[in-house]
């Protein structure tokens, strides 16, 4: 009658769990989640039925890793963490914005500290929670915050560990554990000391220009140039292969495979060869049985008759396949036959490459490119007036997606406002679309595991992506190599592996910082900026979320910064400045914050961006830098832009500034347009030396009127 009572009177509290219940309650699960639930009484706890987003793992709870002596109270304990939601009078005292229930990521890190936390009281003879005191938890915390953590995630371990005296109350039967400390006397003195560490979510490190040109032209190469030779020869093998299976031993079939293979014994000829885990280099049965018609069987018991594996591995060869090969490298072809052997890994990194170009060139989060499904980016319908309008991306988002109560959504929700596709990324699609069925998601672990054949569920995972990527750079090293293409190879980055995760921090480095395209695809770029600008139409914002947006006004503020201390260098070097803004130039990069180089948030960055006429922007493409006005700029920016429209840089506009060193630049890139006329055909030769003339008079104008820093201010 308690029990009744106490449950009814508090919605927040759970009854007690038995053997059988499920681990997740019924309420808890969305409907599409098909994942097995387990049972209180097992061994592992999955956390199957609440993972919903494509491409996460199963996590699961290994009760073994528990001290046996208090295993059953942290069941419970994680039970109604699982299954319980936080009374909001202690989640209004912890400062936390509409957080309900967290996320299954948050749940696992949550559980595996209580679990270190479990074997941490198991080591000082604490046998059951109720035992644990005040100095234990100030021994535990000085434990856990004293390795060398930064303050940020001492502070989450810490509420995590709050959250166990907290969930401890929402059971019919709490533990009695003893409410830590900090909960008391503030936290700040249980936390590591500031070190002025960075902090924000931009955090990621962009790739280095010299890797993302060549990786970025090599995807694109194999997405537009190589993708048609590589499927039709994947639906070749598979044909081939699926015969194979079908057949059955016959006489025919065993002559046929003498008839093929004996000369090439005979001979000394090159063998056709595959890697066998169990054999190493070894002769290729399915495209041997495939070409002759026989069994595999067959060829099994002729290779072992002949002992043909010891010499395949002596003369090993290829697996031709009879496919067209129309794909060129620098203008022949790319391969002289399609390969059966090679064409699962063309596969693979086809579908890499594809992966590469829609992060890249859209700016997504790697999760959401992983929901993305077969029929995401249908062609659009022309206009009334016959104008072909943008291909758009439907996709879910994930990052902070809650319910009105406060719940996470592991499912995530389909964005407000789609993704624009530009032409690179579509053809990336239609890729995709050719290797999955239709309705299924383009990265399907089930379709793209075409070597293991794991059958893994939902998208693959991103740790395999990110070696995905790193075995498609070492495959293009060695094409690069085999071509006789040195020079297209992708070198070492400075900050490590190439995770996908870097691919929206670069893009947004290179929209911000590189206006002229110094990579593949500049033009991009340029499709890029102009719809990054128009943002109630382009498609990168998301509601409250400032989306991508978030990221390039970070990276555009860096930038600015890092030109404002140029120009401060430059003039205390003595350097002279010219143009209509020079005053305010030399004003704001005096008042700018020295913030070069660190971290910043999207949030500040906008509120840097924002100040109008007092930012700047470098643009080595026109030999000057920008000290952007609005209401000035004849670029023609839109309202309420806070950064210039670089690729329609105006003469004449009123917030141009240069100095000694962008006239040098204009003069040096002058004398190379007029080397390069005098190796070009009259016309083309007559436009470049008019170019060369236009930057050599902007070089003569400043000279003409540039004024050191204190007569320009004056």
């Amino acid at each position: 009658m308690t029990t009744a009572l106490a449950i009814e009177s508090d919605p927040y509290i759970l009854p007690p769990p038995g053997p059988d219940s499920l681990v997740v309650q019924d309420r808890w699960i969305s409907a599409t989640n098909t994942h097995p639930n387990s049972r209180y009484g097992d061994d592992i706890w999955s956390m199957g039925p609440l993972t919903d987003k494509p491409g996460d793992s199963i996590h699961k709870i290994h009760w073994r890793r528990c001290p046996a002596a208090l295993r059953s109270e942290f069941q419970r304990l994680i039970w109604v963490l699982i299954n319980g939601e936080l009374r909001p009078t202690y989640v209004r005292e912890r400062g936390f914005q509409n957080r309900g229930r967290d996320g299954v990521l948050s749940m696992r890190d949550n559980i595996l500290q209580w679990l270190k936390f479990a074997r941490w009281l198991d080591r000082q003879g604490v046998s059951q929670l109720s035992d644990c005191t005040v100095e234990h938890w100030k021994a535990y915390a000085a434990k856990c915050t004293g390795s060398g953590c930064t303050r940020d995630h001492a502070l989450t371990v810490l509420r995590w560990l709050s959250d166990l005296w907290a969930f401890d109350q929402l059971s019919i039967s709490p533990c009695g554990i003893t409410r830590p400390p900090w909960e008391d006397e503030g936290v700040d003195d249980y936390l590591p000391a500031e070190t002025g560490e960075a902090r924000g979510e931009n955090t990621t490190e962009p790739l280095d220009p010299t890797v993302i040109g060549p990786l970025l032209t090599w995807s694109v190469h194999m997405v537009e140039d190589f993708s048609d030779d590589i499927l039709a020869a994947w639906a070749e093998r598979r044909r081939m292969h699926a015969s194979v299976k079908a057949t059955a031993s016959t006489r025919e079939g065993l002559a046929a495979v003498k008839e093929y293979l004996t000369p090439l014994i005979d001979s000394g000829g090159l063998l056709p060869a595959t890697v066998s885990r169990k054999h190493g280099i070894t002769l290729a049965h399915h495209y041997v049985a495939a070409v002759t018609g026989a069994s595999w069987n067959q060829v099994h018991h002729f290779v072992a008759r002949r002992g043909l594996v010891r010499l395949t591995a002596q003369r090993p060869g290829p697996s031709p396949i009879q496919v067209p090969v129309a794909g060129r490298v620098d203008g022949r072809p790319w391969r002289e036959f399609m390969d059966y052997e090679e064409t699962p890994i063309l596969v693979r990194h086809l579908a890499t490459a594809a992966a590469i170009v829609i992060l890249y060139l859209t700016g997504m989060r790697p999760q959401e490119t992983q929901s993305l499904r077969s029929g995401c980016c249908p062609d659009p319908e022309p206009n009334a007036d016959g104008s072909t309008p943008r291909h758009l991306i439907r996709s879910h988002h994930y990052k902070n997606v809650r319910d009105s109560d406060g719940h996470h959504i592991s499912a995530g929700e389909e964005r407000d406002v789609p993704w624009v596709a530009i032409t690179p990324v579509v053809n990336a699609i239609r890729v995709l679309e050719r290797i999955v069925p239709e309705g299924e998601l383009l990265f399907s672990s089930t379709h793209h595991d075409i070597v293991g054949q794991r059958q893994h569920h939902g998208a693959l995972k991103r740790a395999s992506l990110d070696r995905r990527v790193e075995d498609l750079v070492a495959w293009i090293n060695q094409e690069a190599a085999a071509q006789g293409l040195p020079d297209q190879k992708v070198p070492a980055d400075p900050h490590g592996n190439l995770g996908l995760s870097r691919l929206r921090r670069t893009l947004a480095w290179h929209i911000a910082r590189r206006p002229g395209g110094l990579v593949a695809l500049a033009i991009q770029y340029g499709h890029m900026r102009t719809a990054l600008d128009a943002r109630t139409s382009a498609g990168y914002g998301n509601r409250g979320r400032r989306g991508f947006h978030g990221e390039l006004d970070v990276e555009t503020a860096l930038a600015a910064a890092q030109t404002a201390a140029r120009l401060r260098d430059a003039a205390a070097a003595g350097e002279k400045i010219s143009g209509p803004a020079a005053r305010r130039a030399i004003v704001g990069a005096a008042s700018m914050p020295r913030f070069e180089g660190a971290l910043t948030t999207p949030k500040a960055a906008a509120k840097f961006l924002s100040r109008d006429g007092l930012v700047l922007f470098d643009n080595p493409d026109s030999f000057l830098i920008c000290a952007f006005k609005r209401d000035t700029a004849l670029c023609d920016p839109d309202p309420g832009a806070t950064s210039p429209n670089q690729f329609a840089c105006q003469l004449g506009c009123g917030n141009a500034v240069r100095t000694d060193s962008h006239a040098r630049a204009a003069r040096e890139h002058a004398d190379r347009l007029e080397t390069k006329a005098a190796l070009l055909p009259q016309p083309l030769g007559d436009r470049l030396r008019l170019t060369a003339d236009r930057f050599r008079g902007l070089a003569d104008a400043h000279a003409a009127a540039a004024l050191d820093a204190e007569e320009a201010i004056a």
